[in-house]
C-alpha cells in the first residue's frame, strides 16, 4: 500500500541553524620557477578555470591621475601577435571571458575559459600580459568614450556628492582625494602608459590564483607559460606608500546642481582600518544601522518617514583606512530632516541597548552572507584575493565569524560611541540649492 507522506505545514517557519564553523577551503601554494606564487582552489565539477593575474600597480603606485586605470585598461587593445578584434574574436570563439581592472593597490587580469580550450585562450593571455603595444589609435577612442562618460556622470548628484567627500575627508594630496578632472584624460599618452606597465608588470610584482577544476595539466601548462621564465624589466617591488589623510575641519559641504529634481547626501568620515580590533565588529554595528533591508536607518528613513527609497551605510577599506560612508538620494526639501533622522538613529544606538532579537536578526543575515560568500570555487578566489591582497591572515574567516557570533548589545552601545561620532561626520549634499 502506497504511503502517503504528511503535509507541509508552510505556517511554521524553518529552524534557524547557526553554523558552529565555516569549513573554507584554503588555496593550495606553490612558487613557480620564476618565483611568482601560484595559488590554486580545485573545487567545483564543472570543466572550467578562472585565472587571476595580480599586478602591484594601483592608484597608489601611479604618477600621473588615471595612469593605472588605463595601463590596465588597453592591454587588449593590441599586442605583437594580435590586433583588439583579433583578441576579441579569439576569446569569444573559444567561449572565455577576459576581465580587467584596476584598484588601490592592484591590477587585476582575469581569465575564465573552459579547460578544453585552455592552450588557445591562454596563448592569448600570455601575449596580454607580456606584450601588449598601447597603440595610440585605439588609446585615442577609449579615453574619448571615457571623456563621454565622465561627462554624462559629472551631471548626476550621486558622483558629484562621492567626490565632494572624497576630498573633504581625504585632501588633495591624498590619492582617494585627488579628483580626476577632463583634462587630465586628455594627458593620457601610450608612453606614459608604458612607463607604468615597464616599471610594474613583471614576474617580480606578480601573484596568480587559479580556481575551478585544476587539472595537473592546468598547473602544467600556467607554469610553462607564466611560471618558467622571468618575464618584463626591472624586477622591482615597488614600495608601499603611506599617505596621511588630512581631513577639512568644515561640517557641511554643498555640490549645487540647479536643475536637480532630488538631492543626493552623503554623510561620512574616517572609521577603523582593515587590521585594527575594532573593525570585525564596527562591521556588524554598520550592518544594523544601515548594511541591509531591515536596518535602522531603512525602517525609519525609508519605511516610516518616506524621504527616500533607499539609504545604506557601509564601511569602504582603502590601504591605510577605512571610510564609514551613509548614502541616499532624497527630495530637495527633505534633506535637512532627512539628516536629523540619520542623528537620531545613531543618538538612539549610543544611549539605548539594541534589543536582542533585533541583534539575532543581524546576525543571522551576516552568517547568511557569509555561507554564500564561499560556496562556489570563484567565490572563494575573490575572498582569499580579498584577504591576502588586505595584508589579512589565513583566520580571516574564523576571526568574522567569532565576531559576528560573540558581540553583544553593550558592545555594540560603546562601538556606536567611539565610531559613530555626529562631530566627526561630513555633511555633503549635492543638489538644488533651497532658500
Amino acid at each position: 500500500m502506497e504511503t502517503i507522506a504528511p503535509m507541509l505545514d508552510r505556517s511554521i517557519p524553518p529552524l534557524i541553524c547557526e553554523p558552529k564553523q565555516l569549513e573554507v577551503q584554503l588555496p593550495e601554494k606553490r612558487t613557480m620557477p620564476n618565483g611568482i606564487p601560484l595559488y590554486i582552489l580545485n573545487a567545483g565539477d564543472n570543466e572550467v578555470l578562472r585565472i587571476d593575474l595580480l599586478m602591484e600597480s594601483g592608484r597608489w603606485q601611479q604618477n600621473h591621475r588615471l595612469q593605472a586605470l588605463f595601463t590596465n585598461r588597453m592591454l587588449r587593445e593590441g599586442t605583437r601577435r594580435y590586433s583588439a578584434a583579433a583578441i576579441a574574436e579569439k576569446l569569444d570563439y573559444y567561449g572565455a571571458w577576459l576581465e580587467l581592472s584596476s584598484a588601490s593597490e592592484y591590477a587585476y587580469v582575469t581569465l575564465y575559459s573552459l579547460n578544453k580550450y585552455l592552450p588557445e585562450t591562454l596563448d592569448v593571455l600570455e601575449s596580454i600580459v607580456k606584450e601588449p603595444l598601447f597603440p595610440e589609435k585605439e588609446l585615442e577612442v577609449i579615453v574619448n568614450n571615457n571623456i563621454q562618460q565622465f561627462l554624462v556622470n559629472s551631471s548626476k548628484v550621486d558622483f558629484l556628492a562621492h567626490r565632494t567627500m572624497l576630498n573633504a575627508i581625504y585632501g588633495k594630496e591624498h590619492p582617494c582625494g585627488q579628483l580626476v578632472e577632463e583634462e587630465d584624460y586628455h594627458l593620457i599618452t601610450p608612453s606614459i602608459l608604458r612607463e607604468f606597465y615597464d616599471r610594474y608588470y613583471h614576474s617580480g610584482n606578480c601573484s596568480i590564483y587559479l580556481s575551478g577544476k585544476v587539472s595537473a595539466d592546468c598547473i602544467r601548462r600556467i607554469e610553462a607559460v607564466f611560471g618558467s621564465e622571468p618575464f618584463g624589466k626591472g624586477f622591482l617591488k615597488p614600495e608601499r606608500n603611506m599617505y596621511v589623510p588630512v581631513t577639512s575641519s568644515e561640517k557641511r559641504f554643498f555640490a549645487e546642481r540647479a536643475d536637480a529634481l532630488q538631492s543626493a547626501v552623503r554623510l561620512g568620515m574616517l572609521s577603523a582600518h582593515r587590521q585594527h580590533p575594532d573593525y570585525l565588529k564596527v562591521r556588524v554595528l554598520v550592518t544594523l544601522f544601515g548594511g541591509y533591508f531591515g536596518s535602522r536607518l531603512m525602517s525609519n528613513i525609508r519605511e516610516e518617514k518616506g524621504y527616500t527609497y533607499g539609504i545604506s551605510a557601509g564601511i569602504m577599506p582603502y590601504p591605510d583606512s577605512s571610510l564609514f560612508v551613509i548614502n541616499t538620494e532624497t527630495a530637495n526639501e527633505s534633506v535637512e530632516p532627512l539628516i536629523k533622522e540619520v542623528y537620531h538613529e545613531i543618538d538612539r544606538l549610543q544611549n539605548d541597548l539594541v534589543p536582542e532579537e533585533e541583534l539575532t536578526v543581524v546576525k543571522n543575515y551576516m552568517l547568511g552572507d557569509m555561507c554564500r560568500n564561499y560556496e562556489s570555487a570563484f567565490s572563494l578566489a575573490d575572498a582569499w584575493i580579498f584577504i591576502h591582497t588586505s595584508g589579512l591572515s589565513n583566520t580571516y574567516v574564523t576571526d568574522v565569524l567569532e565576531a559576528v557570533k560573540s558581540i553583544t548589545s553593550v558592545e555594540i552601545r560603546e562601538l556606536s560611541a567611539q565610531y559613530l561620532c555626529k562631530e566627526n561626520l561630513k555633511e555633503i549634499i549635492s543638489g538644488k540649492k533651497m532658500s
